[in-house]
C-alpha cells in the first residue's frame, strides 16, 4: 500500500495533474479521473489500482484527442492510429479510442473512401485514387466499392477536360501529344482512357 503525498496541476495542461506517491512522481491523470476516484493527499492506494485508473484516464484522453483530430477533416483508421501513436499512447489505449470512434460512426473507412472519390474525381483518375486510398490505409474491398461510382465515361470526361486545360497555348504536335499522354497517366488515368481523350486532338504515334 502506498500513500498519495501530492496532487499538482500540470503546467502545460490545466485539465491534467501529476500524482505523487510516497514523495515521488507516479503518474499523470485527468482532473476528472482524480475526482471520479476520489484521490487526494493522504489516500492509501495500491500501485495496481493507480495503474487501472491511469489506463482509464488515458483512454478517455486519447479519445478526446482523436475526436479533436478528426473534427476539422475526416480521417481513416490508419491516420488516427498514426496520430495517437505519435502522441505516445499504448496500443490498448489506441484500440479503445478507435473502437469508440467507430461506435459513434465517427470513423468509417468505407464512407471516407466514397467521400474521397467524390471530392477528387474531377481532378484524378481511378488508378491514382486507388493508390492514394491504399496509402491512407483503406482496404481494397472498400476502395472497390467507392470506385464503382467512377465509370469509364466519367473518367473520360474528366481526362478530356484536364487535357484541354493542359493543351492551352501549346502546339498540337506529336511531341506535345506524347507529353500530354504522360500527363494524363500521371493523373491516374489508364491507357484506354488517356488514348481516348487524346483522340479528340489527333492520333498519338506509338
Amino acid at each position: 500500500m502506498n500513500e498519495i503525498t501530492a496532487i499538482t496541476p500540470q503546467a502545460k495542461d490545466k485539465t491534467r495533474c501529476n500524482v505523487y506517491v510516497d514523495g515521488r512522481f507516479c503518474c499523470g491523470l485527468t482532473l476528472e479521473a482524480v475526482m471520479k476516484n476520489r484521490l487526494k493527499t493522504g489516500v492509501i492506494v495500491t500501485e495496481e489500482r493507480l495503474a487501472e485508473i491511469q489506463l482509464e484516464s488515458e483512454k478517455n484522453t486519447a479519445f478526446d484527442k482523436a475526436l479533436t483530430h478528426i473534427s476539422a477533416t475526416r480521417k481513416t483508421e490508419k491516420q488516427v492510429r498514426t496520430f495517437l501513436g505519435g502522441k505516445g499512447y499504448l496500443p490498448a489505449v489506441i484500440d479503445y479510442a478507435i473502437e469508440k470512434l467507430r461506435s459513434y460512426n465517427f470513423l468509417n473507412d468505407g464512407e471516407y473512401a466514397e467521400a474521397y472519390v467524390e471530392s477528387v474525381a474531377k481532378r484524378k483518375g481511378g488508378r491514382l485514387i486507388r493508390m492514394e486510398l491504399r496509402g491512407k490505409g483503406v482496404s481494397d474491398d472498400e476502395i472497390d466499392v467507392a470506385l464503382d461510382t467512377l465509370d469509364q465515361e466519367t473518367e473520360l470526361a474528366t481526362a478530356t477536360e484536364l487535357l484541354q486545360k493542359y493543351m492551352r497555348g501549346k502546339v498540337c504536335d506529336q511531341t506535345t501529344l506524347q507529353k500530354a499522354y504522360r500527363y494524363l497517366m500521371s493523373k491516374g488515368f489508364d491507357y484506354e482512357v488517356a488514348k481516348a481523350a487524346l483522340k479528340t486532338l489527333g492520333e498519338l504515334e506509338d
